[in-house]
């Protein structure tokens, strides 16, 4: 027996055959970058359907699909809210997905991504042996997938974990309403938002990061390594938004493992450390002598795992 897993990014897709396991038998990544509403959704069903054609004539039977989706899955009404996808505010996922099912007799659980790169962590990563752990996904987006006493947490709407919202700085910015405070600062584009800031604060540097050219998070990264001045403060600014969300979620939900992925960590990891000494000065004392910080086990593919272990406990 075996599952298909799909991990949706706002600017990319991955299909796999999983097998009970946690065996990839079969795994493609598509850029959509370029696609917006209904032809995201069809995309999903194109390639689940290229995975059952290639193993029709194999000894392997699919069942369920497990199916991670970036912002919000509401599982009541079955639509998907991902802001950073054209066309999909409120879309019905679920509606699409049931094509599946009608045409090839397969069963489809969806989930926020958060939810789904806990759960991959905890079936094949670095949550395994534990009961209380958090997975802090930082890249595009903010968010944080939550275990706590050997269960996952939705919230009322399923909002549980939209972490990027949580308010770090004042005062006050109307930036902050479209995709939140953390986010805004913390993410990928909010250590570009820092530069910017910096660059239009400090008109006499001339580093290298002040280029005619759209800089990237890489260029950032890059200048940091070579003791740019100004890559340093906002790799330093970063560590203790960073650092102030990890005690926030320290301090709220007790956690004995705190768990960072997202393609920021990526040339972020080496921070951990770092960011563990921001996080000490505003965590309980108490909670924060016995947590451990550590990266992804799973790297990129935690939520895709997470998706395959969704469709696993379905069946």
């Amino acid at each position: 027996m075996a599952v298909i897993a799909v991990d949706l990014l706002s600017t990319r897709l991955t299909c796999a055959a999983i097998s009970k396991s946690g065996l990839i038998l079969q795994k493609e990544t598509l850029d959509i970058s370029s696609l917006a509403g209904a032809a995201v959704s069809n995309l999903i069903q194109q390639r689940v359907k290229k995975i059952l054609s290639s193993f029709k004539d194999k000894p392997i039977q699919f069942r369920c699909a497990g199916v991670a989706v970036p912002g919000i899955y509401f599982s009541k009404t079955g639509e998907v809210w991902a802001p950073n996808i054209a066309g999909w505010q409120n879309y019905n996922l679920k509606k699409d997905m049931n094509n599946l099912l009608a045409e090839n007799q397969l069963m489809v659980k969806i989930a926020t991504k958060r939810t789904c790169d806990i759960l991959g962590e905890k079936w094949l990563g670095a949550a395994k042996s534990s009961r209380n752990a958090i997975f802090l996904s930082i890249g595009t987006g903010i968010g944080a997938g939550i275990l706590i006493d050997g269960k996952i947490l939705h919230g009322f709407d399923d909002g549980a974990g939209a972490a990027g919202w949580m308010a770090l700085n004042l005062p006050f910015n109307e930036d902050y309403k479209l995709k939140g405070c953390f986010e805004y600062l913390g993410s990928s584009k909010g250590i570009i938002n820092i530069l910017c800031s910096f660059l239009e604060k400090n008109r006499n540097y001339k580093g290298i990061l002040r280029k005619e050219k759209e800089i990237s998070v890489q260029d950032i990264f890059a200048a940091y390594e070579m003791k740019d001045t100004a890559a340093r403060e906002i790799i330093s600014t970063a560590i203790d938004f960073w650092g102030m969300a990890s005690a926030n979620l320290i301090n709220l939900f007790n956690p004995e493992i705190l768990i960072f992925g997202g393609t920021l960590f990526g040339p972020a990891v080496k921070l951990i450390p770092e960011i563990r000494k921001a996080a000490e000065k505003w965590s309980h004392p108490l909670f924060f002598n016995k947590i451990k910080f550590v990266p992804s086990q799973l790297g990129e593919n935690a939520g895709l795992f997470g998706a395959g272990h969704l469709a696993l406990k379905k069946i």
